[in-house]
């Protein structure tokens, strides 16, 4: 119950993940858009809740001053493992926090679900204030169901090797750093500090940021944020062994924006029609949706953002837009 009985601690979302899958069908959430209306009051209440656990201006990206070149870090999701601050990651470090004193009226956090694809909502996502886009994903080709504006970008390591094949040859490298340069200098997000074997992509990310002189500003998660924000959903009954980075971005926007309306967020193989639905809405990747073994909970916290959406603290949209 996303009210305050519980006292002032605790929004208690109280989204249960036993029993029932969902707790929903597939084909009650095709017409959630209508009569929507923004819950001011407890958009304000999770936002205190969730400063409760984590400083999302400060945790956005540790900034220059937090390290000096050689220091040695523990993996945030290793910590039997470190690995040393190069001098070329912290010459990207930014001197102050890239979203400092920053808020906005509405804010779209877009995931890649397939479940983009003929939505036509690449107008309405490109108008609000603040856009966040996950893991780099390609915009031009797909630019009427996905936008092509961006003001955050995250990128992890992982997007390296997957979609760029580890950046080995020349051009590889000039197809992602032609990506990087649509950023038009905003925010390029990059989670460094996760896992080893991450940080020797990320430090052929930074070489090539600073060899081509690109136009982006470089942002490094905290080492805490993801333990901040899983801290925060357990407190409300919400069991997430590791926040997806859409989770983790709504959970920080919801310190920045006003209005947070959500897209391409869908865990599911099929939508209300039973016709099939991409992972991605720009590759053929495979996954187990309901893996017990994936370092995620998709399903669950669709579930989770799904009451936040019928409660009126965020926008869920999940069917076709019509932005005038």
């Amino acid at each position: 119950h996303l009210n305050r009985k519980s006292g002032p601690s605790s929004t208690r979302l109280m989204v249960n993940g036993s029993g029932k899958l969902f707790g929903f069908a597939l084909n009650d959430l095709s017409d959630m858009g209508v009569g929507w209306k923004i819950n001011a009051t407890l958009v304000t209440i999770i936002r205190k809740d969730v400063l409760r656990f984590l400083d999302a201006e400060r945790d956005v990206s540790v900034v220059k001053s937090s390290f000096k070149p050689g220091d040695t870090v523990h993996y945030v999701l290793d910590r039997r493992r470190t690995f040393n601050i190069s001098q070329t990651l912290h010459s990207l470090l930014p001197e102050v926090s890239p979203l400092k004193n920053k808020t906005f009226k509405t804010c779209a956090v877009v995931g890649n679900s397939g479940i983009l694809l003929k939505s036509r909502c690449g107008k309405e996502i490109d108008s609000h204030g603040f856009v966040i886009r996950c893991n780099l994903a390609p915009l031009e080709e797909f630019a009427d169901d996905v936008g092509l504006r961006s003001d955050f970008t995250t990128m992890n390591p992982s997007v390296i090797p997957r979609v760029f094949g580890g950046l080995r040859d020349e051009r590889q490298q000039e197809s992602f750093i032609r990506r990087l340069q649509q950023l038009n200098n905003t925010v390029l997000w990059i989670p460094a500090f996760m896992v080893k074997g991450g940080e020797r992509h990320v430090e052929i990310v930074n070489e090539l940021i600073l060899k081509h002189k690109l136009k982006v500003r470089t942002a490094y998660p905290s080492l805490r944020l993801i333990h901040a924000v899983r801290g925060y959903w357990l407190t409300n009954k919400i069991n997430i062994k590791r926040p997806s980075t859409g989770l983790l971005m709504y959970t920080m926007a919801t310190r920045f924006c006003d209005e947070i309306h959500l897209y391409g967020f869908w865990p599911f193989p099929k939508d209300g029609n039973r016709n099939p639905v991409k992972y991605h809405y720009y590759d053929g990747l495979k996954y187990r949706y309901f893996s017990s073994t994936g370092p995620h909970r998709m399903p669950l916290e669709f579930k989770t953002l799904k009451t936040l959406h019928s409660k009126g603290a965020l926008k869920l949209t999940t069917s076709e837009c019509t932005y005038a």
